[in-house]
């Protein structure tokens, strides 16, 4: 019996798991990374280091898109409204408000008139939210190097470069025009 083999999580022989994947046909595969995909937002809540609570869990939705906003404007901060964390969450505005508002209440997002059109409001993180995303950060990596520990150096590295590169595929596949905004 390799290490491998006689790993066990929650009581499980892990290499189960492992044989079967290696098992499935092309479509079987292809067909389980849906659900995969679900477990991993479950798994980040995994008792590593920072722990993050449930409720702040669910509101670093939201504070991502502020801080990558940020992150990616080069000509100055950049005028993130309601409405835009609605559509890039897919989800009604009513239901972008709430997230916000919540986070407002957390003391994690702070609303500002727009410098560009002073009838907007637009978001910013606060210290506390920029906080909580730094902690967030550190714990997502300790979340993928326990999940990862019996991997090799190189299959966790093949994994984060493949996973960023479906991320990226999927932003460019938001941006593209709808299917009835092109001609027919």
């Amino acid at each position: 019996m390799t290490e491998r083999e006689g790993k066990r999580v929650d009581g499980m022989d892990e290499v189960n798991e492992v044989n079967e994947a290696n098992e499935k046909t092309a479509d079987e595969l292809l067909d389980a990374v849906g659900p995969a995909f679900g477990k991993l937002r479950r798994s980040s809540l995994l008792e590593v280091e920072n722990p993050i609570s449930q409720k702040d869990l669910s509101r670093t939705l939201v504070l991502r898109i502020v801080l990558e906003a940020e992150q990616e404007a080069p000509e100055g901060p950049p005028e993130i409204t309601v409405g835009a964390v609605a559509r890039h969450l897919g989800v009604d505005p009513s239901v972008a408000s709430r997230m916000v508002s919540d986070c407002i209440s957390a003391g994690y997002l702070i609303r500002a008139a727009s410098q560009q059109d002073g009838r907007r409001t637009v978001l910013n993180l606060s210290p506390e939210g920029r906080e909580l995303m730094a902690r967030f950060t550190r714990h997502q990596r300790s979340a993928f190097e326990c999940i990862t520990a019996d991997w090799t150096e190189h299959e966790r590295l093949e994994f984060a470069r493949l996973m960023l590169k479906y991320v990226a595929s999927q932003d460019a596949l938001r941006h593209r025009p709808a299917a009835q905004d092109l001609p027919r």
